[in-house]
């Protein structure tokens, strides 16, 4: 048990550490480039993004300790936690894309990749844990969600 809760607060620290890098790419356009941004009705505050990305982000990294407290050494451990990663990366990609050089057409074609990925992470997840795959349904949502968000921003602009 001590174990697990070790590789939780690790994998939480590791997707809260991406999570606050990221958000200096979004820092440095969300009171600039951002409010100058045509948006649809629908655009929830700014104000809702931190605290939400801020439970995602937790909500992972618990899902990827307890995954990979079940043991490095088995081969499907390995394969969730390798597209677990590779999504991180993807979701550091878009806001470095969206924010940092305000694409938001390269942020869409990300994100649509994230999704993917994150629904073979997902896969992955279930077959070592299904409480793990469980803890990243929100994240697939808000991607899902924040992916509509991304087109019709592009579409407007």
């Amino acid at each position: 048990m001590k174990k697990k809760i070790t590789y939780i607060g690790i994998a939480v620290a590791v997707c809260l550490l991406v999570g606050f890098l990221s958000s200096f790419a979004t820092q440095s356009s969300i009171n600039s480039w951002y409010t100058l941004l045509k948006k649809p009705s629908f655009n929830p505050p700014n104000w809702i993004f931190a605290p939400v990305w801020t439970i995602l982000y937790i909500m992972m990294g618990i899902a990827a300790g307890i995954v990979w407290a079940k043991g490095f050494y088995h081969i499907w451990v390995k394969t969730a936690l390798y597209h677990f990663c590779f999504q991180l990366l993807l979701n550091a990609l878009w806001s470095i894309t969206f924010f940092g050089f305000q694409n938001t057409l390269g942020a869409l074609f990300i994100i649509i990749a994230l999704i993917v990925l994150l629904g073979f992470t997902i896969k992955w997840f279930r077959v070592v844990n299904i409480t793990a795959a469980y803890l990243l349904i929100p994240y697939f949502l808000w991607l899902c969600f924040a992916a509509v968000l991304n087109y019709k921003i592009w579409e407007l602009n």
